[in-house]
């Protein structure tokens, strides 16, 4: 506790701090906060009810970063208070107290610190995730569902806004694939680490012999289209299907062929939506998903880059970039940055913070080296 120089700890603290603020443009964010809440605060607000959840979504974002940047500063000043009344005292107990306090800081300012290696075109924006099941079968499938939990979870325990676009369920268990935003501040920055495949070992609950399986999963992130992006979509580039959304099972979830899947010709991509009531609906949100894949293959051409934004992933051997071994021992292991955990229960529960800023950080020292 005595080798501990409170003072320039403190003054490094603010520094960081400080230099966080000019990045997240904290006085652009309150101008924003104003907006979204006189929007939040009008009458006829809820006629819309899909622009109401975007724009109340956003605000409780907002407010949210606020919070946490404002509410840091506060720790900061109230340790310098702590400490000073605590050495002119001769307060032990209240000088280890803050020993404790600043090492909790310190880890909080860590993260906050992460957003300003958040720099990149698109990396402010909310994100649209999508999972396939890649090799292994059922265990693959239920992979696959345990994924989408795992970042739904994430989302919800940071107070993020979900919006579920399409899932198809396997026949016997799990999911084929799943898309979905997440409406977020810095959402497509922070997720797009975790693009590329996943691989799980365990012994699988599907096979009555208890034999060990290896499966996997593959992840995809773009970034969610503003209006100022140029996107266009040649119609006649468009094969439009419909058809009757359905549930786990295959029970049918809606007794109209309201679910739409768009088939963009020239590229291959395929994107589906369910989650609306409407087929007009669902086609408007289908297209929201494939103008971001459009942008996102466009400017990864562009840069002439290996793999493109969403991830050139193949959910096989020899791609993961990440494990997750439930026997014969317990761990979650990022090949890329190393970082690991022994907990994979608390991962799968949506504890990744860790392993996103590890894969943040790790990629800007890539950056560094191409550059």
């Amino acid at each position: 506790m005595a080798g501990i120089d409170y003072d320039a700890e403190i003054k490094q603290l603010q520094a960081t701090m400080k230099t966080v603020g000019q990045v997240l443009n904290l006085d652009r964010m309150r101008g924003e906060i104003a907006d979204l809440s006189e929007q939040v605060a009008a009458p006829d607000l809820w006629d819309d009810v899909e622009s109401a959840t975007r724009i109340t979504g956003r605000l409780s974002a907002l407010q949210g970063e606020m919070d946490r940047y404002t509410g840091l500063e506060s720790r900061i000043e109230d340790l310098g208070l702590m400490v000073e009344m605590a050495q002119e005292e001769g307060d032990a107990d209240t000088l280890a107290d803050s020993e404790t306090e600043l090492g909790r800081i310190k880890k909080s300012v860590e993260s906050l610190e992460i957003r300003t290696l958040l720099s990149g075109e698109y990396d402010e924006r909310e994100a649209i995730v999508t999972i396939r099941s890649g090799a292994g079968g059922v265990d693959a499938a239920d992979f696959a569902e345990m994924l989408m939990r795992m970042y739904t979870r994430w989302a919800e325990q940071h107070k993020y806004g979900v919006e579920v676009y399409d899932v198809s369920y396997a026949e016997e268990a799990g999911i084929k694939s799943a898309e979905f935003a997440i409406h977020a501040p810095y959402a497509y920055g922070t997720l797009s680490v975790e693009a590329g495949t996943h691989r799980l070992v365990r012994i699988s609950p599907f096979d009555n012999q208890g034999r060990r399986q290896t499966s996997f999963a593959a992840v995809e992130v773009v970034p969610v289209l503003e209006q100022t992006d140029e996107v266009e979509v040649d119609e006649n580039d468009l094969r439009v299907d419909v058809f009757r959304s359905g549930g786990p099972g295959g029970q049918s979830v809606n007794t109209t062929d309201s679910a739409v899947r768009l088939t963009h010709l020239p590229t291959g991509i395929v994107v589906s939506c369910q989650n609306e009531k409407s087929q007009l609906q669902n086609k408007a949100s289908a297209m929201v998903v494939l103008k971001a894949k459009l942008l996102a293959k466009a400017k990864a051409e562009e840069a002439a880059l290996k793999k493109d934004l969403k991830g050139d992933v193949q959910a096989s051997w020899g791609d993961q970039m990440r494990n997750y071994v439930l026997n014969p021992y317990q761990i979650v292991k990022d090949l890329r940055t190393g970082h690991e955990s022994g907990n994979p229960s608390s991962v799968f529960d949506g504890d990744l913070d860790d392993f996103m800023e590890a894969g943040i950080r790790w990629r800007r020292g890539a950056e560094k080296v191409d550059a």
